[in-house]
């Protein structure tokens, strides 16, 4: 079973379902199947421009080629999925550059996206690797936040640094790099604040935030993760949207992704965006957040053992 099965088996198996009935008793692959396999994809909440991308794919190669089979058409389909995936190599490595000391993550994304679990359980896997990690509380508008995060930095052997309830996030993001480069950390997973209720508020914030943590370490933040809540569908579009606007996001983590159907959201960002899923949640456990690998994502929403049903 591969590790990513258990994340998009609904969306697997709802899309394969569709799918079934688009190809049933058909024997070539005429426009009423490229409409049904559309609205397959649509279903998926891959968005529109890059369903139509990949019909329009499609119904080149299928015109060229005269392929008919079932087989042949999801073979085509996994190869074009496979290739929107597919940003840069150089930024489809391994999750972080350990060559800079400390590596500066910024985490952004709306509350209630599983952002600040997310930073938790990438410290417990980070320390599970022997690695040194400082956590930063600068979502100080929330109270939950920071005990949260002071919960994880505590089971996952972490340190942190946090600053009374409505102090200046950007205090708190200086204060957390300084600590790092002083106690020779590895890592620095800095939390922020997820309103989105004003672009021009959130880039300033953000914005000071990448300012204050330079005049520790020049070139921070090294990465600016995004986390999205795969289960919203076309809400993370938005989110991404409005976000990379705000700053310059590098990196995104989809999670909750095992609990929904519209799992072909990832492929649509990654497509829109044109950046790299790093992260993907699939379940609720310390270990549920795994490394993307595309071509394993790939592979699990093209699982052998749906195609058949």
């Amino acid at each position: 079973m591969g590790i990513f099965d258990k994340g998009v088996e609904k969306t697997r198996r709802g899309f394969f379902e569709r799918l079934s009935r688009a190809v049933v008793g058909k024997s070539k692959v005429d426009d009423d199947t490229l409409d049904a396999i559309e609205e397959a994809l649509v279903a998926t909440d891959m968005g529109v421009d890059t369903t139509l991308k990949i019909i329009d794919n499609l119904e080149e190669r299928v015109s060229r080629d005269k392929y008919v089979s079932f087989e042949e058409l999801v073979s085509l389909l996994r190869d074009e999925i496979a290739e929107l995936l597919h940003v840069d190599s150089a930024r489809e490595t391994e999750a972080f550059d350990f060559s800079k000391k400390p590596y500066v993550v910024m985490v952004v994304g709306v509350n209630g996206v599983g952002k600040t679990t997310t930073i938790g359980k990438l410290a417990s896997r980070l320390r599970r690797e022997g690695k040194k990690v400082v956590l930063g509380a600068a979502d100080t508008f929330r109270a939950a936040a920071v005990d949260q995060l002071s919960i994880w930095a505590e089971r996952a052997g972490a340190d942190i640094v946090r600053q009374p309830m409505g102090s200046d996030p950007a205090s708190v993001a200086y204060d957390t790099v300084k600590s790092a480069v002083a106690k020779n950390a590895d890592v620095v997973l800095v939390d922020t604040a997820g309103r989105l209720h004003n672009r021009v508020d959130l880039m300033n914030e953000l914005t000071k935030i990448r300012n204050v943590m330079r005049k520790v370490v020049p070139d921070a933040p090294h990465e600016v993760l995004l986390v999205l809540d795969g289960s919203t569908g076309q809400n993370a579009f938005h989110q991404a949207k409005e976000f990379s606007k705000a700053t310059d996001v590098t990196a995104l983590a989809v999670t909750k992704l095992d609990g929904t159907a519209k799992g072909g959201v990832v492929i649509g960002i990654v497509d829109q965006f044109r950046i790299p899923v790093k992260f993907i949640g699939i379940g609720e456990g310390i270990d549920d957040l795994k490394t993307f690998d595309r071509k394993e994502f790939v592979n699990s929403l093209f699982s052998n053992d749906d195609i058949r049903k």
